[in-house]
């Protein structure tokens, strides 16, 4: 009797460890950084990530672009490679072979990028863009009238860019969320907000978009729990 009981004990612990092993199992998470800016200022929502359970493995923060001049940032070429390997980094490693992938700014647009050129929209749970300008830049002018730099021409933000018609309506994960606001000194620096009537930081096919009063930096410090929320 004793022999079986020792059985039953040690099988019920045997199955709670499997049953916390497939609870601990959870999406690798992206934070892609705007323009100028470097991984720390994702600080809020990574120590959030990290008061949930997530261990530092499991959150990738790549660090790309030049941090001393604004202009010469694009969507192109150098910009692209720390992000495409976060993201197939972060793939390779999620014991759930999916990621959730969030971006402020420019990182929005460069990490929505990213996803189309790999491929692997299928295999992102998740896509939150914040303060992203999906729609353009009024402040950059529209293509091919756009202001002359590299962050406003062909590979950047000027509304009706090569850049942005060329992931227009493309898929970025299986859930797509935006976070916007109306006082935002970026993507409503000219104090239109809207492209063709809709809000720059709308994506197409989102599954909700939330809206803060809030500017354009506070948008990705100060909603950390809800960018949270949104992944989980």
């Amino acid at each position: 009797m004793n022999k079986y009981l020792m059985v039953v004990k040690w099988g019920l612990v045997l199955l709670s460890t499997i049953a916390f092993s497939a609870f601990a199992c959870r999406d690798a998470v992206v934070l892609v950084h705007g323009n100028t800016a470097d991984p720390s200022s994702w600080d809020n929502t990574y120590n959030e990530l990290l008061s949930r359970g997530y261990s530092k493995s499991e959150i990738f923060r790549p660090n790309w672009g030049s941090k001393s001049c604004a202009a010469c940032n694009d969507h192109s070429g150098s910009e692209e490679t720390p992000v495409r390997e976060a993201i197939q980094s972060a793939l390779a490693q999620s014991c759930t072979g999916s990621i959730d992938v969030l971006g402020h700014s420019m990182g929005a647009t460069l990490a929505a990028q990213q996803i189309s050129k790999l491929a692997v929209a299928d295999r992102v749970e998740t896509f939150v863009g914040i303060a992203g300008a999906f729609r353009g830049l009024w402040t950059c002018g529209t293509y091919p009238f756009n202001v002359f730099s590299s962050t406003c021409g062909r590979y950047g933000l000027s509304v009706s860019s090569p850049f942005l018609d060329g992931i227009y309506g493309d898929q970025f994960g299986r859930h797509v969320y935006s976070i916007k606001s109306y006082s935002d000194q970026i993507v409503c620096a000219t104090g239109v907000c809207t492209v063709g009537g809709i809000h720059s930081s709308s994506i197409w096919y989102e599954d909700a978009s939330y809206t803060y009063i809030l500017g354009h930096f506070g948008l990705q410090t100060s909603t950390s729990t809800k960018q949270v929320d949104l992944i989980q």
